[in-house]
């Protein structure tokens, strides 16, 4: 009996305050998928650092004699500079750091150049004298690539020593700046959820004070008199969480794996639908939680006036 009261009152709640229920169940919907998609973002970002960092290499890059440059001032790098470069490499210094390394000719420089950049117009323009030979070093543990630059920057021949880490640290802290902003937004939306539940339940409560007062009289516990509009904060979050959990499923599933997977000529795995349903209970939980917390101390603070 106390069961079938307890939901008769949830009941006549969500009737009587039916627009601010659709209002938290699209603020909490909008704010968990955000949610979700920073989740999801911050996990492809893991992945992709763990394949790219892994091949990163480190590239010497030795004087060619036609583009000119402060290091290079005596011309292109001689045979015996070219040597004493491999040298340096194969030396008990050095070689315990690298797992291989190869040397690439400026005839293999431009093969790799007209491949890479097949139809577009700037290979007319390019000619295997333009590009640089180079030796290309992958590392045991890329992070040792300061070793690297600091043994070979200052040998005659060499133009320069690139450690292809830099510029993925630069792409990544792009892709992180993405996914803190997601992860900002979500939060000012959750706060903007937080707010609008407890402002449903307060106005609930208010459109409800005369029979709230009779259960005061007749003995009513004050948990027995909360409970309902917890149960309507929590059922009107839940309803938001399903949304989001299953936009977050349908993304991944028809853009990520459907669409960028099957589109891409890179080997790397894109985040996968065991992903997203991971982060789907996760979006559940949050969204109740905040809906049952927000709805508690809301008809606590009003029964208290």
């Amino acid at each position: 009996m106390r069961f079938a009261l307890i939901w008769g009152e949830v009941g006549q709640g969500l009737r009587r305050n039916l627009s601010m229920v659709v209002s938290v169940i699209l603020v909490t919907f909008i704010s968990l998928t955000f949610v979700g998609a920073a989740g999801l973002l911050q996990l492809q970002i893991t992945q992709m650092k763990s394949f790219w960092y892994d091949k990163a290499q480190v590239a010497v890059y030795l004087c060619n004699g036609t583009v000119g440059s402060e290091t290079c001032a005596a011309g292109a790098a001689t045979p015996e500079q070219v040597q004493a470069v491999k040298d340096q490499l194969d030396s008990s210094t050095l070689a315990p750091l690298i797992d291989k390394y190869y040397f690439e000719s400026q005839d293999d420089a431009f093969a790799n150049f007209k491949e890479q950049f097949a139809g577009n117009a700037v290979v007319d323009y390019v000619t295997p004298d333009l590009l640089n030979e180079a030796y290309w070093i992958n590392l045991k543990d890329p992070s040792q690539a300061d070793v690297i630059q600091e043994s070979l920057t200052t040998l005659p021949g060499v133009e320069s020593v690139a450690d292809q880490r830099r510029l993925l640290d630069q792409i990544f802290a792009v892709l992180n700046t993405a996914s803190i902003t997601a992860i900002s937004v979500a939060a000012i939306m959750l706060v903007a959820a937080s707010l609008l539940i407890s402002t449903t339940i307060r106005l609930s409560a208010y459109s409800r004070r005369r029979e709230l007062g009779i259960m005061r009289l007749v003995g009513a516990s004050n948990r027995f008199i909360q409970t309902p509009f917890v149960i309507e904060g929590a059922l009107a979050s839940l309803i938001g969480s399903l949304l989001a959990s299953a936009v977050v499923v349908a993304i991944v599933q028809f853009f990520v794996q459907g669409y960028l997977a099957q589109g891409q000529a890179l080997s790397f795995s894109y985040v996968t639908l065991s992903d997203a349903l991971l982060v789907v209970p996760c979006l559940i939980l949050l969204g109740v939680l905040l809906a049952a917390v927000s709805a508690q101390l809301s008809i606590r603070r009003h029964l208290r006036v």
